[in-house]
């Protein structure tokens, strides 16, 4: 079951053209991997990221900041009248007839902090209800996994699809954990995976978890809530190659988030236990 959010219907949006939906990948294409790249370069002097608390384990560098308003003033140069909302900014509306670009600048702080390598930028264009555009670039891989929706996903051009798995022992699975959500409700979907088969690992990153999804690398991804700009690219990216998306409706995500199962849609009531989660 894909979710309204990510359909794969093809129809364009009311600002007019697929020829815009084109331009705007491109576009999202060449900003993302130049900030990851600008990323990358930032962390190789470690005592100027200048390492903030925003909360308990949640961390904000200059660096984030800095990337952020690059891809901020790229996107809005060359399309002036859409709307941004990224993690370390403030929202700008878009005008009339337009969408909103929904932006992480380095999605897995932590492990950009330390040098492991399960970080990006991950970049979402949503319009009219629907994510239109999504990018995210592996920036240690230096990787750029892209999808326009109706047009598939790829990764650097080359097309890209889930995993055929359909059995749960055979399954891999990346699970997230949110500290907004109980640890004891964690536990038991690592629990309830372990005795239906599947194995599993913890990235620190959705944006490269969903990646990997779309990639065939593992089979599903489950997080209890992540925020719009941690999954809107990577939800649309898992749709585009083949996926099942599972979350609430888009406006309930934009507005504050909620719970993200993604799989390669061969795994049907095997994952009952955490499509009733969303």
């Amino acid at each position: 079951m894909t979710q309204p959010g990510v359909s794969s219907d093809a129809a364009p949006s009311s600002d007019g053209s697929t020829a815009g939906l084109s331009d705007r990948l491109d576009a999202a294409g060449r900003i993302a991997r130049q900030a990851g790249r600008h990323a990358l370069a930032l962390r190789r002097d470690l005592a100027s990221l200048e390492v903030e608390e925003k909360g308990l384990q949640d961390f904000v560098t200059r660096a984030d900041v800095e990337v952020e308003a690059l891809i901020r003033d790229a996107l809005l140069g060359c399309f002036p009248d859409d709307g941004f909302l990224g993690e370390e900014s403030s929202r700008r509306a878009p005008n009339d007839g337009h969408g909103t670009w929904v932006v992480d600048p380095i999605d897995g702080t932590s492990n950009y902090i330390r040098g492991i390598r399960h970080w990006g930028v991950s970049m979402g264009y949503v319009q009219d209800g629907r994510i239109e555009v999504g990018v995210i670039h592996d920036a240690p891989n230096d990787a750029l996994y892209a999808a326009r929706r109706g047009g598939g996903a790829s990764r650097d051009g080359v097309p890209i699809t889930v995993s055929k798995t359909a059995d749960m022992n055979k399954a891999l699975a990346f699970m997230g954990m949110s500290r907004r959500m109980g640890l004891d409700d964690y536990l038991g979907d690592i629990r309830r995976l372990t005795v239906a088969g599947a194995d599993y690992r913890r990235l620190g990153s959705a944006a490269i978890g969903l990646a990997r999804i779309a990639e065939g690398v593992a089979d599903l991804y489950f997080e209890a809530h992540l925020n719009s700009w941690d999954a809107l690219a990577g939800m649309l990216i898992v749709a585009e190659a083949g996926g099942s998306v599972r979350t609430p409706d888009l406006q309930v995500m934009l507005d504050r988030g909620g719970p993200v199962l993604a799989d390669n849609g061969r795994l049907g009531e095997q994952i009952g236990f955490l499509a009733d989660r969303v």
